[in-house]
């Protein structure tokens, strides 16, 4: 294991533009470990801050990058030497918020890539809290770089399938059921036990794929407004004899249009949750919120202690990864950024360090 006197960057000096440079290895501190990073997940997230603005807690000189896996170089002596994946948020583990349960969306979180000053994934190291790493001891044959995408893309969903509570026998509509996280959130419904999943996205041919990891039935917005979307999944229920109540709708795109069906599909006793970001603005009549007695709800990254879990049920082959990334050299990340942007990517770009 060997510490670099450098750590190789590639920077976000402003938005729109990237820079590879060098930055200083940090002094460690306690609780703190140095992680030499194997693979970093292009998220979202990323692109929205590089793109549109969407504004970091730490200001540009940074370098992006949340998903995260690697192995610890330097630090704590008990995790040297261990494979691991850095999880998304991590809580300060001391406050009101945390104590509650709530740690996901704990105020005081650090999120490389956003609130731990310049440092982020995009690199060759990054200097991280140590408590609530997630140890792979066998990755059972799976590239380490894979395992990347657990950091958020697999945990996000996770936590809000915990948040909505899915059981066995549960009817679920996961909208944007072909994007980066929407292609995980409908293989852990599945895994959970959901008898019905839904799978609604406008391109047919990722849809398509999704009846062949976790979805029962597939729904294309292409070309359909809101109340066509809402009048086949009537007509679905109608034919498989299925209630239109007590439904649990995943809206994973952040759209205006899936935020609007999403709220078109509610109904009694149902659960909305909030899992994809976007800034626009929707209009809802609450009294109907009131009238269903259903739920809207919030969720933010994933509790660290949840990364286990989601981790053995990868290790069983329950949520499937390598179908849905495209791993390339970290030196191709502007145009990663690009494709991502874009929105019409098979598959979710996982950079590897190749300064």
């Amino acid at each position: 294991m060997t510490v670099p006197e450098k750590i190789q960057t590639w920077q976000m000096v402003e938005p729109g533009k990237l820079e590879r440079t060098s930055i200083d290895v940090p002094e460690l501190k306690p609780g703190e470990v140095l992680v030499e990073v194997a693979a970093c997940g292009v998220c979202h997230t990323d692109v929205g801050y590089f793109y549109d603005g969407v504004p970091t807690v730490s200001k540009p000189p940074l370098t992006l990058g949340h998903e995260i896996s690697g192995r610890v170089v330097a630090g704590d002596e008990k995790l040297l030497g261990k494979e691991v994946i850095v999880p998304a948020v991590m809580p300060c583990n001391n406050c009101e918020i945390c104590a509650s349960g709530r740690g996901n969306r704990c105020l005081k979180q650090k999120m490389p890539g956003n609130s731990m000053g310049i440092y982020g994934g995009f690199s060759t190291h990054i200097p991280v809290p140590s408590a609530d790493l997630c140890v792979i001891e066998d990755r059972k044959g799976m590239p380490l770089e894979h395992f990347a995408v657990v950091a958020d893309a697999i945990t996000s969903p996770y936590q809000a399938a915990k948040r909505a509570e899915i059981s066995p026998g549960d009817n679920v509509v996961v909208i944007g059921a072909t994007g980066g996280i929407g292609v995980y959130m409908t293989q852990i419904a599945a895994a959970m036990g959901a008898k019905e999943v839904i799978a609604i996205a406008r391109n047919k041919e990722k849809l398509q794929r999704s009846l062949d990891f976790g979805a029962t039935h597939a729904l294309s917005t292409l070309d359909k407004s809101v109340k066509d979307i809402r009048d086949e999944y009537r007509s679905y229920c109608k034919e498989k004899g299925l209630p239109t109540y007590g439904w649990k709708f995943f809206e994973c795109t952040g759209s205006k249009m899936g935020q609007e069906i999403a709220l078109e599909l509610l109904s009694f006793v149902g659960k909305m949750i909030v899992v994809g970001y976007g800034m626009q603005k929707v209009e809802y009549m609450l009294a109907r919120l009131m009238a269903f007695d259903a739920e809207i709800i919030g969720t933010w990254g994933c509790l660290p202690k949840y990364y286990p879990e989601v981790l053995q049920m990868v290790l069983e082959g329950k949520i499937k990864v390598e179908p849905f990334v495209d791993l390339r050299p970290m030196s191709q990340i502007e145009q990663a950024f690009k494709e991502s942007h874009s929105g019409k990517l098979m598959k979710r770009v996982v950079l590897i360090p190749d300064f």
